[in-house]
């Protein structure tokens, strides 16, 4: 396996360039240059994906920069038909220049974007890429997540992330190509719905055929006519109508089936371009108090995920470290991870689909009201909706968090209008999942009430929520962070509970005691006192009715904050089959030892 895979894993074509590793690197914190043919002066070499504040990107330069040039010179062997170039990610505002020509511009830090660069192709020589990245550390209206805006990372905040942090790859299509596919699953009806969207040359006479499979079994070839370029067809898939047959074909955590998808474009029956792709049926809905999967109550068993790694920021080392994160949170007992203010790149998200885990995807967040922060992060979440939208692992959309970049949601209209306004927004663009408009407390348009409480007593945490009026009692009375859970005109109507943040037991196996360069929101000093901490409040929560799932804080260790449930290195900080067991409030079994020979 190499270091990155293919990096959109439902749209597949063999015919790709993997662009990361040595690019020339400069920064320009006077803003000295526009243009690539300026003279600029590459005073550095960085390792491509990783950001230049991090070490593995080989400039570990953590300090407050404006702007950042990057080069590329490579071999491309030309094909006929287009060369599309795309980047995973680019905080915060792109511009690309292909052997001076400016290809392409983009803002948003979190999502991808793409550019034909065919006509900006030179023959006989190597193709230049140059990017310039611009990305004000000190702005408070776009959305920037967990970045810090102080030079050194301070309380919840962290190393800040500039330019290039996801994979840069080309690839080449024919003239008129296969540009995307969404898919939806129909539960009700055993149907995949399939919209497939042609680009580039404009031709009669279009066809798509599609094939999916089931492991060895075809369960539909079907041949559509595009209109214009698009067609949006339903695949009925045959109903087994036996429980034990149904859950075959479905997708869940304990059995993450996968559909397996070919789509090949033709035009008057010639064949332009085959890609494969993949799908899965299954449902999330809620019903009154519940959360729903595929037709049945679903206990949501999360943990908070910031998604960091020491060496390399929120940028994975490799293939490998996303896989085994996926893999450590299902060792670990939880069927799903809450995504903290990080759009994660879709190579997580296609391990996920494949291994057996729900995320809930969250817009990382402005931290200042304004018109043009809102804009912004408007943009943004509809993009990362766009492009996430047909991963079966995700199950919630979050535009909002804790209040953050709405401060004011109790005094100020225009605060409310912008979460209900993305909330309906969110609904509109899909309407097959839930949505939480505003996670933590503040709660007004919203499928789920999400509820922040990091009191460390269980016994509290046990008295607070097994309450027999919590209209009156949990809502009006006792109020986790001195906060209200909803807003006036907006009062619990029955949907689901979840605590959607909680714990926060710092445990820093590197310290012989407590040397405050660390914090969580409550500590324990040994590994004894770690596991029983951890199981005390699991079962409380576990076995409070109240509550539909839960979120326990956090995967990891993530820079200062020592409160995860494994080392930042993913080393865990005490067995893992301890904490799976304290998750899913079971006893653990220990074997019995061998009888001496």
């Amino acid at each position: 396996m190499s270091d990155f895979e293919y990096p959109r894993p439902q749209l597949v074509r063999d015919n790709w360039q993997n662009l990361n590793g040595k690019w020339q690197f400069a920064f320009d914190d006077a803003r000295e240059y526009c243009r690539p043919d300026e003279g600029i002066e590459w005073t550095h070499e960085i390792n491509v994906p990783y950001a230049p504040e991090t070490k593995l990107s080989g400039i570990h330069d953590t300090g407050f920069h404006n702007v950042v040039w990057y080069r590329l010179a490579f071999d491309l062997e030309r094909r006929p038909g287009r060369t599309i170039l795309h980047f995973g990610a680019v905080d915060y505002h792109a511009k690309v220049w292909v052997n001076d020509r400016l290809v392409t511009t983009h803002e948003g830090g979190h999502t991808s974007f793409w550019a034909d660069i065919t006509d900006a192709l030179v023959d006989g020589a190597r193709q230049v890429i140059v990017l310039r990245a611009e990305d004000d550390p000190h702005d408070l209206q776009k959305p920037r997540g967990k970045q810090d805006w102080q030079l050194e990372p301070h309380s919840i905040w962290y190393p800040r992330t500039t330019g290039i942090w996801q994979t840069v790859w080309v690839e080449q299509v024919p003239d008129t190509y296969i540009k995307g596919v969404r898919w939806t699953p129909h539960y009700d009806g055993f149907e995949i719905g399939c919209e497939i969207l042609a680009a580039g040359a404009r031709r009669e006479g279009l066809s798509v055929e599609v094939k999916l499979w089931h492991g060895e079994v075809l369960l539909a070839d079907d041949d559509y006519k595009l209109m214009g370029q698009e067609a949006n067809r339903k695949i009925a898939i045959s109903d087994p109508g036996i429980d034990d047959s149904r859950n075959d074909l479905l997708w869940s955590p304990e059995r993450p089936t996968l559909l397996d998808v070919e789509l090949t474009l033709r035009c008057d029956g010639k064949v332009l371009e085959t890609v494969r792709s993949y799908t899965a049926l299954r449902s999330v809905a809620i019903n009154r108090d519940r959360f729903m999967l595929n037709g049945r109550p679903y206990p949501l068993k999360l943990v908070l995920d910031q998604g960091y790694w020491p060496d390399s920021g929120i940028t994975a080392p490799n293939d490998a470290a996303l896989k085994r994160d996926v893999e450590l949170a299902k060792a670990m007992g939880f069927n799903g991870v809450r995504k903290h203010q990080k759009i994660e790149d879709p190579r997580y998200l296609y391990w996920a689909d494949k291994l057996g885990l729900m995320v809930w995807e969250e817009m990382p967040s402005a931290y200042s009201f304004s018109p043009r922060s809102m804009t912004r992060l408007i943009k943004e979440w509809q993009e990362a909706i766009e492009r996430d939208y047909s991963h079966p692992c995700v199950i919630v959309w979050v535009p909002f968090n804790e209040s953050w970049g709405v401060p004011n949601l109790t005094s100020m209209q225009a605060h409310r209008n912008a979460v209900e306004a993305l909330y309906h927004m969110t609904r509109m663009m899909d309407s097959t999942r839930p949505v939480i408009g505003n996670d933590g407390w503040e709660a007004s348009a919203t499928d789920i009430l999400g509820i922040h409480d990091y009191d460390s007593d269980p016994q509290k945490i046990k008295a607070r929520y097994e309450v027999t009026d919590p209209a009156r009692t949990l809502f009006d009375q006792r109020r986790p962070g001195g906060r209200i859970l909803t807003l006036d005109g907006f009062p619990h109507r029955g949907q689901p509970i979840v605590l959607t943040e909680f714990g926060g037991i710092a445990f820093d196996t590197s310290l012989a005691e407590d040397d405050g360069s660390t914090w969580g929101y409550s500590r324990a000093n040994t590994a004894e006192s770690f596991h029983q901490h951890y199981t005390e409040l699991l079962k409380v929560v576990n076995e409070t009715q109240m509550f539909s799932g839960f979120c326990y804080t956090q995967f990891a260790d993530t820079y200062q904050e020592a409160n995860g449930l494994l080392n930042a290195d993913r080393t865990p900080k005490i067995p893992l089959e301890q904490i799976s067991a304290a998750t899913r409030n079971v006893r653990l079994v220990v074997p019995d030892p061998p009888e001496p020979a």
